[in-house]
């Protein structure tokens, strides 16, 4: 893969998984957003082109094996040695708004994958929304209980109870999670 395709591919998954975060701050809308990251690199150790059989050691010397599925279209410029890094990004987010919008699910994708010729590499990304219905709220804990499209009933907690302020039983709140992976594969080092 070229600097400039690891740029570009680094360059979509920072978008796709901050792009709900932006969002809830350009409507400067109350409410809270965690999220977090893992990344493993892990090294190829052999290649099997005809079967598509990949094996791998990870930095922790673990070892696995897989089959590259036929979406992995440039299987063929992988080599043994090379590094393979995957990151693994989720947040979660909930907006506070009132609006007469009715319970429900949207979800929205996006991916991005390397060019034919080069090193694989992919990005995908799935933003799942659910507008609920506030059914209680206990301050004393904090949290809040609230109602689905499904008519699934749960209580979460809350982490700062200041975010609750204006919110009241029956208000529709949007809770946004957001998963994104990026995989990337390195030549290995040059000796």
């Amino acid at each position: 893969m070229t600097t400039r395709s690891a740029f570009k591919m680094k360059t979509v998954l920072a978008i796709m998984t901050l792009m709900f975060v932006s969002a809830v701050q350009a409507q400067n809308i109350k409410g809270e957003t965690v999220a977090a990251s893992v990344t493993v690199t892990a090294k190829v150790t052999s290649i099997d082109q005809a079967t598509r059989k990949v094996s791998i050691k990870t930095e922790d010397g673990k070892k696995y094996s897989f089959i590259a599925g036929d979406n992995v279209v440039n299987l063929a410029q992988v080599k043994k040695g090379d590094i393979i890094t995957a990151v693994y990004t989720e947040a979660i987010a909930y907006q506070v708004r009132k609006h007469n919008k009715q319970t429900g699910v949207t979800v929205t994708d996006a991916a991005a994958a390397a060019q034919p010729g080069e090193k694989p590499a992919g990005a995908v990304m799935q933003q799942t929304t659910v507008a609920v219905t506030i059914t209680a709220i206990d301050p004393t804990l904090p949290s809040v209980t609230f109602k689905g499209a499904d008519g699934e009933i749960k209580t979460i907690k809350i982490k700062d109870p200041q975010k609750l302020n204006g919110v009241n039983v029956g208000d529709v709140v949007d809770i946004t999670y957001t998963e994104a992976l990026a995989i990337k594969v390195d030549p290995a080092a040059k000796k």
